[in-house]
């Protein structure tokens, strides 16, 4: 039976006290959709590779969590700049970190990305991502130091396999999961989160078939 470690529904004036911001956004709010949140500019999360650049200034809205995980959400966004991104992220710290985001291109589909980090080098994986969709379900399930990261299409769509990832560092530890959105180019974006969901019975997500 599932037992939930914390259920966010954003519907009241304030936070749940466990969750915190790494980076708090410039502007972000309670509204009748969700949380509302408005990345600065010129954020984001990425650490050395090809591009040689180093970012870790995107917002970030966890909670810390011990042991087997999985945490879950639903976002809608409302892209301004191409990059613009908005999803799950699980973090060790600055050097060990995966992020699982719907990016914007603005001459394009957007695409569902997701960004592993170990030891202070990021990779990057991409898959399409349905036209005219602006919201997507999102979920990580952690066992050990192993990632199974899922996505659904709107509300009712069935979970779909994106990518499984291990990460390197802190092995055994609590880890850092919840929100994360970015603006690597420019200001204007606005993802809206429904809810953040964290639950410590990994087996009832099930992973994919490959």
């Amino acid at each position: 039976m599932t037992e939930s470690i914390l259920s966010e529904r954003f519907k009241g004036p304030t936070l749940d006290a466990r969750l915190q911001w790494l980076n708090r956004p410039p502007a972000w709010s309670v509204e009748s959709a969700g949380l509302l949140v408005q990345p600065a500019a010129k954020t984001d999360f990425w650490q050395q590779t090809h591009y040689g650049f180093r970012a870790d200034n995107g917002h970030f809205l966890h909670v810390e969590v011990g042991g087997d995980f999985t945490v879950t959400t639903k976002v809608r966004f409302h892209p301004a700049q191409q990059y613009d991104q908005a999803g799950l992220m699980v973090r060790v710290g600055p050097s060990g970190w995966s992020k699982t985001v719907v990016e914007y291109e603005s001459e394009g589909p957007s695409k569902l990305g997701v960004v592993v980090t170990n030891h202070s080098r990021s990779d990057w994986s991409l898959q399409g991502f349905p036209p005219g969709l602006n919201e997507v379900r999102l979920r990580i399930r952690r066992e050990a130091q192993d990632f199974v990261v899922e996505w659904a299409p709107g509300a009712r769509g069935t979970w779909e396999l994106l990518r499984m990832t291990h990460l390197h560092e802190g092995d055994g530890q609590p880890l850092q999961c919840g929100l994360d959105a970015c603006g690597p180019k420019g200001a204007g974006f606005r993802a809206e989160f429904e809810f953040l969901q964290v639950a410590d019975d990994c087996a009832s997500a099930g992973p994919s078939a490959p």
